[in-house]
């Protein structure tokens, strides 16, 4: 869900960029995202976070939800969809090595592996891109959001051992949507300005790659390595240039589908976990 769902940002930031800039866009999902978290959060028993927890919800919310948003939206100005959730895609492998100095999750040799084939997949499909090139700064600016996502995760990834994950994704969302304050009075006039149907995009982005796709990212990775969840996103490029070819017309190179079937056979081999060897099977023998 969460990989579907993240996917369709990509074509949806994209659409919508047309008539709302980086900032503006940026709060207005948040905004939804934090509103309709909230009205779940405090219909159900709530355990507040403790001092030590605020500094790394602070580092998810201003890295993950608000730069990120930032960057992203900008960069989508620049680059089709496709490339920019391409370029984007170079997070898993930052968070597979953050995770490992700092999390102290290791490097498991299918974790590199997996890692290694997918990033080549995405290569593959950036040497195909729709419009064959990426302009410079477009390319900086997913850079500087893949860096952000990256320590956004290992932050949050100790937060969801203390606290529950909608609480987590509530949170960091709020202090992302405060983060973005400044841009409310661009947020207003182009609201005003802008077609009804790229309002309710805005809605969307926020109800469902946000609010819904980042909870279900967190309760999945309270229940997995920082690692191994991350590469499981190699498959958000292919399924980004796909629906950008169904809805945006931005058609993929033939180069782009083996791309994404090399994305595909990383995450699988990412995946999988080494069987540990069979204990020796002990023989009993009757009393007399």
């Amino acid at each position: 869900m969460t990989v579907v769902l993240w996917a369709s940002a990509f074509v949806a930031i994209r659409h919508v960029g047309h008539e709302f800039s980086a900032g503006a866009l940026s709060l207005g999902r948040l905004l939804v995202g934090s509103l309709l978290l909230g009205a779940f959060v405090f219909t159900r028993p709530r355990r507040w976070p403790a001092k030590r927890d605020w500094k790394l919800l602070l580092v998810c919310g201003l890295l993950w939800f608000g730069a990120y948003n930032v960057a992203l939206n900008e960069a989508e100005q620049r680059l089709d969809a496709g490339t920019a959730a391409m370029l984007v895609n170079i997070g898993p492998l930052l968070i597979a090595l953050l995770a490992g100095v700092l999390l102290g999750e290791g490097f498991p040799r299918q974790l590199v592996i997996g890692s290694i084939a997918a990033f080549g997949g995405v290569v593959l499909i950036g040497t195909s891109s729709s419009e064959g090139k990426a302009e410079t700064w477009g390319v900086i600016l997913c850079v500087a959001a893949a860096v952000a996502y990256a320590i956004g995760v290992v932050a949050q990834k100790p937060l969801l051992g203390r606290l529950p994950a909608l609480e987590v994704t509530w949170l960091a969302c709020t202090i992302g949507a405060i983060s973005c304050l400044p841009f409310a009075p661009a947020l207003i006039s182009e609201t005003a300005d802008a077609r009804a149907s790229t309002i309710w995009w805005i809605v969307f982005l926020g109800a469902f790659p946000t609010a819904l796709a980042f909870t279900t990212w967190a309760y999945a990775l309270a229940r997995t390595s920082a690692g191994r969840m991350g590469a499981t996103t190699y498959l958000v490029p292919p399924l980004t240039i796909l629906l950008a070819w169904l809805l945006l017309d931005e058609t993929p190179a033939p180069l782009a589908f083996a791309g994404g079937a090399l994305c595909l056979l990383g995450v699988a081999i990412s995946r999988t976990r080494r069987r540990a060897p069979a204990a020796p099977t002990s023989i009993t023998t009757a009393p007399d």
